[in-house]
């Protein structure tokens, strides 16, 4: 069965998302924003981020190396368990990243996929778009290229996300020889890790099954635009947790998960990178932008996309959750999600956001939906 909605419910859900977060509406009910310069967008885990790119923009740093510097904050934190130090494993137990970056002014472009033991895909991915003619290196090849250019091997995965492992691990099936035994006390698993973590075990294994029922996708998508018009981007993950070793979703795949033109604007991605790829999310999306959309309106083009593969049916699509972010030339910008609110385990409504910095003020700003909430799938 197809699943229904109205132009009168999609434009009075954007028109309220738009009050919320202080923006205007255009013709078709989406949030516009107001065309500023600098601007920094990113995922909603980027406040950190925009921060240090808005400030390095304002003290005359090229739009590369500032969302780089801003992503690095988040690559860097074990705390955020979707990127970089602290990332979620493999099936296998070894944390492999993705990312991408453009810069704009110069058309070029560098990737890095399936990179292991370098806490800053990001970093590399940029050696690539500098240091080669070649646009996207993966595994063992990548992991030489960083370590000849400096940087540092390192153990990614910590002790919170090995206790996320073993016990995803030992809760996958009742059918294989991990976990305590038939004839064990059910609260015996996972008694014998040593926790290393400011977390209670308690805590920490309550956090594990939640991640188990749902595996994250984590990624931080990250687009920078200056004074003089000048755009760049960047994408960064450790990827779908517990994936296939060798899995490369949409982050460092140029187009899919990331693309700027310096022209028109840049977009990204969070999310199930399958489905992004499929349709060439980011491309997809600029070039909305150049037929005259709007960011947010490219953003829902992007995303009505993504639903047409599966007809509509939210019930083959109820495993899928996307976001798209952009940005334009004249300094606009906007986002679209998939799903609405979903209630929590606190019971409270959560909408997914993104975060904005326009010089003035960095928040988050909540983001327009084509269908209803998960929880009512």
């Amino acid at each position: 069965m197809k699943a229904k909605i109205t132009r009168r419910d999609f434009v009075r859900t954007s028109a309220a998302v738009g009050a919320v977060a202080g923006l205007s509406t255009n013709l078709y009910g989406l949030p516009q924003s107001k065309g500023t310069r600098p601007l920094v967008v990113s995922s909603s885990n980027g406040l950190r981020t925009n921060e240090k790119a808005m400030q390095m923009i304002r003290a005359g740093a090229d739009t590369m190396d500032a969302v780089i510097a801003g992503v690095n904050i988040v690559e860097d934190d074990p705390k955020d368990m979707s990127v970089g130090y602290g990332g979620l494993p493999n099936e296998e137990g070894d944390v492999e990243l993705d990312a991408s970056v453009m810069h704009g002014p110069s058309k070029r472009a560098g990737a890095v996929a399936s990179l292991r033991h370098i806490k800053n895909p990001s970093k590399v991915a940029k050696l690539v778009l500098e240091r080669t003619d070649h646009v996207l290196l993966v595994g063992e090849g990548a992991l030489r290229f960083a370590l000849a250019h400096g940087l540092k091997k390192e153990d990614l995965l910590t002790e919170e996300a090995r206790v996320v492992w073993l016990r995803w691990k030992e809760t996958r099936s009742d059918r294989d020889a991990w976990g305590p035994g038939l004839d064990a006390p059910p609260d015996s698993q996972t008694t014998g890790l040593i926790l290393d973590s400011d977390m209670k075990r308690e805590e920490l294994l309550a956090l594990a099954d939640r991640i188990i029922a749902s595996p994250p996708t984590g990624t931080i998508n990250c687009l920078a635009i200056n004074e003089r018009g000048d755009i760049s981007g960047t994408t960064t993950t450790s990827g779908l947790a517990f994936k296939i070793p060798g899995r490369v979703g949409d982050s460092p795949l140029i187009g899919c998960g990331l693309f700027v033109d310096n022209e028109i604007g840049a977009a990204g991605s969070t999310g199930r990178g399958e489905e992004c790829i499929k349709i060439n999310g980011a491309h997809t999306v600029v070039e909305m932008m150049r037929k005259g959309m709007s960011p947010a309106e490219a953003c829902m083009e992007a995303v009505k996309r993504v639903a047409a593969n599966y007809n509509n049916d939210k019930k083959k699509l109820q495993r899928v959750g996307i976001n798209f972010y952009a940005l334009n030339k004249q300094g606009e910008h906007g986002a679209a999600t998939l799903w609405g609110p979903s209630i929590g385990e606190d019971g409270r409504r959560r909408r997914s956001q993104y975060a904005a910095h326009d010089g003035r003020e960095n928040k988050r700003i909540e983001i327009p939906y084509l269908f209803e909430s998960l929880n009512e799938r």
